[in-house]
């Protein structure tokens, strides 16, 4: 599970398995107690939310709004579908 970066006690990762679109699961805690959401990049739009509270998905958004380069970058990097 490719972490990209972490801000705010939110981690930025995808998954190795994961598909198109590009999109960047947002997870805060650990072990049992792990809360998720899922944001495509392109437009940066929430997907899918387990327990973030409106708070977190708006500094989730606003992050990803202003990485959406690097993560597009890290996502490409590692499905090797860099085009440079």
């Amino acid at each position: 599970m490719p972490e990209i970066f972490r801000l705010f006690g939110l981690r930025f990762l995808f998954y190795a398995n994961d598909h198109q679109p590009i999109h960047v699961h947002v997870v805060k805690g650990k072990g049992s107690v792990v809360c998720e959401a899922k944001f495509t990049i392109e437009p940066v739009e929430l997907i899918a939310n387990n327990g973030l509270s409106k708070v977190e998905l708006k500094m989730a958004e606003a992050i990803i709004e202003e990485n959406k380069e690097i993560i597009a970058q890290h996502w490409n990097k590692f499905f090797n579908n860099d085009k440079g």
